[in-house]
């Protein structure tokens, strides 16, 4: 099971105790009325004292879009970088500056589009960044195109007759990444989103948690069966850390699964398939089963969506691994001198 992440240790701590106003800037907060972004921001401020680090020692990163303008409106450091460049941007940092919490935020046109390979490979490498995803299933910054999370058919300025292409499932596409900590929150859900971020800064590695975020402009009511108090209670699939899966109306749905295919199914709960029902397991050290109840959501409904930590498990952290061969190369051979390496025989004269 996964320890507290002890590389939180290395960020130095706040010498006084702070609250979520130390951690607004001077900026106007400049996004759409009822945005999405704003319950995010909120959320983000009023945890961020909890883990008792120096501002100084905080790093916010984004790309570019909506979501991206984060950095302005946290009292911390930041970056706002270049497309779908933060988490290429942000891997450096965390690797050369350990005494760093580095956090990316970004978009699904960010991440997924223009910056999709930047993701999974920061994913699989494990570095120590918490990832935070922004989900609105549409391009909000450049005016209402569908996105790579837009469901198929979905019409909009750039796709007047429907798109026609296949939407990524960022927890899926993470969870095949070999990503160790990923999860899914809601940005009207303050306290779900909260404890989620609680548990991605505990985790030592990179964390993604993807944040349904209402585009009220371009997009609203994109999550609306999620968010509605009726329709949520038979949609949303809550995950509990060694609770069975049970949602809906008095727990009468579950998750199971079935005998000859290891496939996931969302049955009606009986006394004869009680026992059948799935007991949840975020620190499984294989991914099958998170990335099978990933698929349980429908793209086109969202009805049967899980929410919480799918994965949380441990692996080497990139940039430990690196500051170990470091050290290593310095006992065997001695600290570098840049200046013979640059004098060295490895050079060139180019004639004029």
């Amino acid at each position: 099971m996964p320890e507290t992440n002890e590389l939180l240790q290395l960020v130095p701590k706040a010498e006084a105790k702070q609250s979520m106003k130390d951690f607004k800037s001077d900026q106007e907060v400049r996004w759409c009325p009822g945005c999405g972004d704003y319950a995010v921001l909120a959320a983000v401020q009023g945890f961020m004292p909890e883990l008792g680090l120096a501002k100084e020692n905080i790093v916010f990163v984004s790309g570019i879009g909506c979501s991206s303008r984060f950095p302005y409106y946290m009292n911390t450091y930041g970056m706002h970088s270049i497309h779908g460049r933060a988490p290429a941007i942000a891997t450096g940092l965390a690797s050369s500056r350990r005494d760093l919490s580095v956090w990316v935020v970004t978009g699904d046109g960010d991440a997924l589009s223009i910056g999709g390979n930047h993701l999974i490979h920061a994913l699989r490498r494990n570095v120590n960044l918490k990832i935070l995803l922004f989900n609105n299933r549409i391009y909000g910054l450049t005016k209402g195109q569908y996105s790579p999370t837009s469901e198929v058919g979905k019409i909009t300025k750039s796709t007047p007759m429907g798109s026609l292409d296949a939407p990524f499932n960022p927890v899926s596409l993470a969870i095949g990444a070999e990503a160790s900590f990923v999860a899914r929150t809601v940005d009207s859900d303050r306290k779900h989103l909260t404890s989620v971020l609680r548990a991605a800064a505990d985790h030592p590695g990179t964390a993604l948690v993807e944040i349904y975020q209402n585009c009220n402009i371009f997009n609203d009511g994109a999550f609306e069966v999620l968010k509605d108090k009726d329709q949520a209670q038979e949609a949303v699939i809550r995950l509990e850390h060694g609770r069975p899966i049970l949602f809906g109306t008095d727990d009468s749905k579950g998750v199971v699964r079935d005998s000859l295919t290891g496939d996931l199914h969302v049955v009606a709960v009986t006394e004869e398939n009680r026992s059948q029902i799935l007991v949840h397991d975020a620190h499984a050290p294989s991914p099958t089963t998170a990335f099978a109840l990933s698929r349980l959501a429908d793209p086109d409904t969202l009805h049967h969506t899980p929410i919480g930590v799918l994965r949380d498990v441990e692996r080497p952290v990139y940039d430990t691994l690196m500051a170990d061969q470091l050290d290593t190369a310095v006992e065997q051979q001695g600290k570098g001198d840049l200046g013979a390496l640059l004098a060295g025989n490895d050079n060139w004269t180019v004639a004029g």
